[in-house]
């Protein structure tokens, strides 16, 4: 594991006095990655407790061992720590994305004509509310994120290409692309998501063909690694600001919608429980990451593949915990 040399005794001394505060009150002027590799090595013991998912089969060849945190401060400025250079698919994070591109085209009004702002009680993969009000829930489950991404505008892989383009563009990282046999794997066992898909087409929200369903499971299959994550939730900390200043799609009103989407069901099934222990806009995906936007302030991002029950990184939620208690950064606080 990179950049973790420090033995793990003195790692956890320093994490317990850090964390209890008994020597000062930390401000973002104290962070380094010194801070950053006692958090990772100190929460490694969780890669041994969680789960790696399975049920795409492409996922499954994950290393439950990795772990890595990024965070990018106030100032646009790289922190890193662990298996940073691990790739890893977005999966349910470029909800976002193609969130932000639908919203773009067709106006919020136009989009959530379609859909709730709501949160759930329920799995990201859940019929919720389809036969029964006839419409998804909020964006951020499948029903609603398959729906979203067939709202983008174009025909064939148009809008996969739109949501990675967007990608490339909010991480000045151009050599992000497709990992093809994820793509495949998710496409061949994605059988609840065609169920959801022909659900939104028998409640007449979507037109056309399975092309579009397949621009969903590709746009899940782009492969990041933790520092995208962290610069991913710069940008919408930061009304829809890069990390480098360049303020192309500066949208105060789109990062608001992004961040309290992610603040009321980007954890899935634990958004409320998550929202009352760590208090910050996020949004997780199977592949093992999760994104954090922490206002007008920072992004943070961590990966580890071993997840809990509802499908949210276990070790990554510990890693943000530790952050957000060492920073005071819980909007709730």
């Amino acid at each position: 594991m990179k950049n973790l040399i420090l033995p793990f005794s003195f790692c956890l001394i320093f994490i317990t006095n850090v964390f209890a505060q008994e020597t000062k009150k930390y401000t973002s002027a104290d962070l380094d990655e010194e801070i950053l590799n006692h958090i990772v090595e100190a929460n490694s013991k969780f890669t041994k407790q969680g789960e790696v998912a399975d049920y795409i089969p492409g996922l499954g060849k994950a290393n439950p061992e990795d772990i890595a945190m990024a965070v990018v401060n106030k100032n646009g400025e790289i922190l890193k720590s662990g298996d940073t250079e691990q790739k890893f698919t977005i999966q349910s994070i470029s909800k976002l994305i193609a969130l932000m591109i639908a919203v773009e085209e067709l106006g919020e009004e136009e989009v959530f004509n379609k859909m709730g702002y709501y949160g759930t009680n329920q799995a990201f993969n859940h019929f919720a509310n389809l036969e029964t009000d006839g419409k998804p829930l909020n964006p951020m489950m499948n029903a609603g994120a398959i729906l979203t991404t067939a709202m983008i505008e174009g025909k064939g892989e148009k809008p996969y290409q739109k949501i990675l383009e967007k990608i490339r563009y909010i991480t000045k990282n151009e050599n992000i692309k497709i990992n093809e046999a994820v793509y495949f794997s998710e496409k061949s066992t994605g059988h609840r998501n065609r169920g959801i898909f022909h659900i939104l087409k028998n409640n007449e929200l979507i037109e056309g063909g399975e092309e579009k369903l397949d621009n969903y499971f590709m746009q899940c299959s782009i492969e990041v690694d933790v520092t995208d994550l962290a610069k991913i939730g710069y940008f919408f900390a930061n009304h829809c600001t890069r990390f480098d200043g360049d303020k192309t799609y500066e949208n105060k009103e789109m990062g608001e919608l992004i961040q309290s989407q992610m603040m009321i069901a980007g954890m899935y099934d634990y958004s409320g429980e998550y929202a009352r222990k760590i208090g910050l806009p996020s949004k997780s995906g199977v592949g093992g990451g999760i994104t954090v936007s922490v206002p007008k302030t920072m992004g943070i991002g961590v990966y580890s593949p071993g997840l809990d029950k509802h499908g949210n990184s276990l070790a990554g939620m510990e890693m943000i915990l530790d952050f957000t208690k060492l920073f005071e950064l819980n909007l709730f606080r």
